[in-house]
């Protein structure tokens, strides 16, 4: 393990982007901590796992080449669609699991300091991106993540594709709330429930979880900028056939 985590030390030394993908968590029994495992405890195993993996078959070539960007993918735990069995399957990746079109896509704005709430502004170019997508027939419908009535109902009166769902944190509510339900009612978008933690890899935690894999990396510089979580689910039983997580991360060094 010194030597396989000590190349992986060089490349994350002198990269300043890691994208790392997951690959088909259903796929290979990577995951044997505790079960059910939370949300995060769930990430936190699959990213230790893959980054232990790809460690050890980094090759000479790409010690030689110190790439600005790190591909952290096993090929071996990447599941593409058979083209035959789409219709019968609800997708959230594209790219990733060979599709053309994403059913699918929910957007789950960063946490807040208590008091304080996302804005509109905010959200408005993540969600004109998203509109993009669906206008180019990349994706169906969109969605959002824990947005009060106020803030859904901003973002409805504002965007040209409107948000088809909101997913409401069961931790923050037992009962949705009267407006938010009756908001949803009026305008056909369908409230969906979750039991994600606000923030469901924090820095500290990524930090962490590198630093377990690969011991001689400068774990201080690398900050997560964006997850993806993504299923694809059987339609007509609702049966999950592959979930995985892709994420990037940014390496800035210390001035």
């Amino acid at each position: 393990m010194g030597t396989e985590s000590g190349s992986a030390g060089v490349l994350l030394g002198q990269a300043g982007t890691l994208n790392l993908q997951t690959g088909n968590l259903l796929n290979w029994g990577r995951l044997r901590k505790k079960c059910p495992a939370t949300p995060s405890e769930e990430l936190r195993d699959c990213i230790q796992k893959t980054l232990n993996e790809w460690s050890s078959k980094i090759s000479p070539d790409l010690l030689q080449e110190l790439p600005e960007t790190l591909e952290c993918t096993l090929a071996q735990a990447i599941e593409k669609i058979n083209p035959e069995e789409r219709e019968e399957l609800k997708v959230s990746a594209c790219s990733a699991l060979g599709v053309d079109q994403l059913d699918s896509v929910i957007i789950a704005p960063p946490p807040t300091e208590d008091g304080i709430n996302i804005s509109l502004e905010y959200l408005q170019p993540y969600w004109a991106e998203l509109e993009n997508l669906v206008q180019n027939k990349k994706i169906v419908a969109i969605g959002t993540s824990d947005l009060d009535k106020a803030l859904l109902e901003q973002l409805f009166l504002w965007a040209q594709v409107k948000p088809s769902s909101n997913q409401v944190n069961l931790a923050s509510c037992c009962v949705m709330p009267p407006d938010l339900t009756a908001f949803a009612k009026e305008f056909d978008i369908q409230l969906l429930t979750h039991n994600d933690p606000k923030e469901l890899l924090s820095e500290a935690s990524f930090q962490e979880t590198l630093q377990e894999s690969i011991s001689d990396c400068q774990v201080h510089e690398w900050t997560p900028l964006w997850l993806l979580r993504y299923s694809v689910i059987v339609k007509s039983r609702g049966v999950i056939k592959s979930k995985g997580y892709i994420l990037q991360a940014k390496r800035i060094p210390a001035s």
